[in-house]
């Protein structure tokens, strides 16, 4: 077992491309705006690999580098567009539902830490009837700062009263694991999730990686043999 692993008492997770599957919902959004301004459609892959960096990043992916008028006017379109097929066909991730069973058995608070803002992760996550499972939600404009600032993950620790210590933050992106070890927590980079081929996790440094939701609890809870930075 991690030398820490009974200490840990929370879970907190990024959003798109670690707890929730998203890329399509976005994908279908970024391409009916780019049809709206007479542009072809952009390949999935293409799209998928941002979907966790948010708004700024597609925007700036389906229409290059604009200026700061029109990048914020076509982000609120994009971000509007997407609202209106929010939950069509984002899930949880493959065993995500299997994990979130787990840890709720192992009375492990889990909690949601994301850029994402508030008016689009709270119905996103009721529509999908996570919103009475979830002991904590921080979206992009719950406070004052967002990741990589640590503010966000700190503020997800008070609320669940846990100590930042005994929290694990599990995400897709750099700024994920740079978030979690300024806030004192352990840091797990999510390898199934939106990265670009030529991302490799294991440069951020993180305390472990999984390459599949489930694999949280083997990193937690490890066999005696078990290596946690190779999960």
């Amino acid at each position: 077992m991690s030398e820490n692993a009974g200490n840990i008492r929370g879970v907190l997770f990024d959003l798109d491309g670690t707890l929730l599957d998203t890329a399509q919902d976005f994908f279908e959004a970024l391409n009916k705006l780019r049809a709206e301004e007479n542009l072809p459609p952009l390949p999935f892959e293409q799209v998928r690999c941002q979907v966790s960096h948010g708004g700024h990043a597609l925007v700036r992916l389906g229409f290059g580098v604009l200026d700061e008028t029109a990048h914020e006017a076509m982000r609120l379109r994009l971000l509007n567009i997407y609202r209106q097929r929010l939950a069509r066909h984002t899930r949880l991730f493959e065993g995500g539902d299997e994990m979130l069973d787990a840890l709720e058995n192992r009375g492990l608070a889990w909690g949601i830490v994301t850029n994402k803002p508030g008016w689009l992760t709270d119905p996103l996550l009721r529509a999908l009837g996570l919103t009475p499972r979830v002991a904590c939600v921080v979206s992009g404009d719950t406070v004052a700062e967002r990741k990589p600032h640590p503010l966000p993950l700190l503020h997800a620790a008070r609320t669940l009263s846990v100590d930042p210590a005994q929290c694990v933050y599990v995400g897709d992106a750099e700024r994920d694991v740079i978030a979690g070890r300024a806030a004192g927590m352990m840091t797990v980079a999510a390898a199934y999730g939106y990265l670009e081929a030529s991302e490799n996790p294991a440069l951020w440094s993180p305390d472990g990686i999984i390459d599949r939701p489930e694999r949280v609890l083997d990193w937690i809870y490890p066999p005696r043999s078990f290596n946690r930075a190779s999960a």
